[in-house]
């Protein structure tokens, strides 16, 4: 008989039981829940987790060997049928299902197989985006304004009404610096109309700055993240290993303040570091070598560690920029979308003055930057461009996505789970000290994060008790739950999470 887990919710009436296998018994688990764990949203997922094999199982493991003879596997977290995935659930091919909280490093915003988005991709409108993909900036769709207007920008931060669609993250940062970099070249020749001269575009073939011209910089923060591509690079600072043998550009890094937890308790410290914080970056924009044009913050450094700062320290960056008519590009790839209990981070920052440009990605399922000056507007056709410049498919993949999050009330839902989520795992810090270090997040959702002495051995851990969960930085253990997660799953969660620290 297998060995037993029950992960305890609220009342436990069922018990979901593995099929059998060929593995020791103590690598079998099976758990235990009621009805009432099924989603309130859909009712496609299953009750719970369940857990039949090792991870990787036999079958996974034959898998990943035939897949590593063509495809490097070394970063594989799990090989997953997401034929059998659903809702807040992953499966793998050895039939084991996860709750899922790390969901594709934050990417899938309402569940796998989610049934308003087969329906989408099933629709007419959809297939003849996927087979006749067009060159956006050249052969636009004559519904593309349409498309943008009922999807990308019926979600677009306010004071931001216009947008640059990309392919991913780092394309959406690497397109909004050109933009910057134009817009600041634009300014020194005296606007927009402006031409340029002869020498200008001579030096350029050149990969030579004009006479009497400077180089300009852009700058981002310590353990930051804003790309892999070769000019967002030089703004990412999370891990070595991302930028290891890349030449990068002599861009300056700010400190990102290094918050102290609980916040309650560290007031005056905590002030005092974003203070000190704001005083480097405004000490960098007059007297780094290579003067930056823009600013590249991410609202919560998610992989450097789920770093937070305080409203007012954003307030503070956003009147510094103005002060110094530098830019300011908010990252939201990682917190846009509802994962915080806004539908973008910065909302939570209760700015007068928007930031200039935002990047998104991940759970938009496209990708891109919004921008409200015109002026952020290239002053001649083709110096934003590619053959793509984003993907209709995904645009009206998003628009679907957006409809979901409103008929359902998700960000609502989110921000209610998310405080529910907080309460119980200051319960846990307190009940287990020092495994649940540096809890934050309080406020933001389910954008939460504590810091584990174990965090390697952590992660593995909870997939054997039915948990998919990620890191981020050197030992924060982040969550990163779909939209549509809610008490029950949290309840699931929390228990999981509970088995892990009295495992050792």
């Amino acid at each position: 008989m297998a060995a037993r887990v029950a992960l305890r919710g609220s009342a436990i009436l069922r018990t979901i039981r593995p099929a059998a296998c060929s593995l020791p018994r103590e690598s079998r688990r099976q758990f235990s829940f009621s009805a009432a764990n099924m989603s309130s949203f859909y009712s496609w997922e299953p009750e719970g987790p369940t857990i039949k094999t090792q991870i990787p199982g036999p079958k996974a493991k034959a898998q990943i060997a035939e897949l590593d003879e063509v495809f490097d596997t070394r970063s594989l977290n799990m090989l997953t049928d997401y034929e059998k995935s659903s809702g807040n659930y992953i499966a793998d091919p050895d039939g084991n299902v996860l709750l899922d909280v790390y969901a594709q490093i934050a990417s899938i915003p309402i569940g796998y197989n989610n049934p308003v988005l087969r329906k989408a991709a099933q629709g007419d409108e959809m297939i003849n985006g996927l087979i006749n993909r067009p060159a956006l900036g050249n052969f636009p769709p004559n519904d593309w304004a349409n498309v943008l207007k009922t999807g990308i920008l019926k979600v677009a931060p306010k004071g931001l009404n216009q947008v640059f669609t990309a392919m991913a993250g780092s394309d959406a940062n690497e397109t909004a610096y050109k933009a910057a970099f134009m817009w600041r070249r634009q300014h020194e020749r005296g606007g927009h109309h402006v031409e340029f001269t002869e020498a200008e575009m001579a030096s350029a073939m050149r990969n030579e700055l004009p006479a009497g011209s400077s180089e300009l910089s852009i700058m981002s923060f310590k353990t930051a993240f804003h790309g892999r591509l070769f000019g967002s690079l030089s703004t990412t600072r999370s891990k070595p290993i991302h930028k290891l043998d890349i030449p990068a550009f002599d861009w300056p890094q700010a400190t990102f303040p290094l918050l102290k937890y609980p916040l309650d308790q560290h007031a005056e410290e905590n002030a005092a570091a974003e203070a000190a914080s704001l005083k480097e970056v405004e000490d960098i924009i007059l007297n780094y070598r290579v003067p930056p044009c823009a600013v590249v913050v991410e609202p919560i450094q998610s992989e450097g560690g789920d770093n937070h700062a305080s409203p007012a320290f954003f307030q503070g960056l956003r009147a510094l920029t103005r002060k110094h008519n530098v830019l300011l590009i908010v990252d939201e790839v990682q917190t846009g979308v509802g994962a915080t209990g806004k539908f973008w981070a910065h909302e939570h920052w209760n700015l007068q003055d928007p930031p200039d440009m935002v990047t998104f990605s991940k759970k938009a399922q496209t990708a891109g930057y919004y921008f409200g000056s015109p002026e952020l507007r290239p002053n001649k056709p083709y110096r934003q461009f590619n053959t793509w410049m984003g993907d209709p498919a995904r645009a009206l993949l998003f628009r679907a996505i957006v409809g979901e999050i409103e008929r359902l009330d998700l960000v609502n839902n989110t921000a209610r789970v998310g405080d529910y989520l907080y309460g119980k795992l200051e319960a846990l810090a307190q009940k287990y000290p020092g495994q649940f270090e540096n809890l934050r997040g309080k406020g933001m959702g389910t954008f939460i994060a504590f810091d584990s002495p174990r965090r390697d051995e952590f992660l593995a851990r909870a997939k054997g008790f039915g948990v998919n969960i990620g890191g981020s930085g050197q030992s924060a253990v982040r969550l990163r739950p779909m939209l549509i997660f809610e008490e029950k799953h949290a309840d699931i969660l929390l228990a999981a999470l509970e088995k892990i620290v009295t495992s050792w």
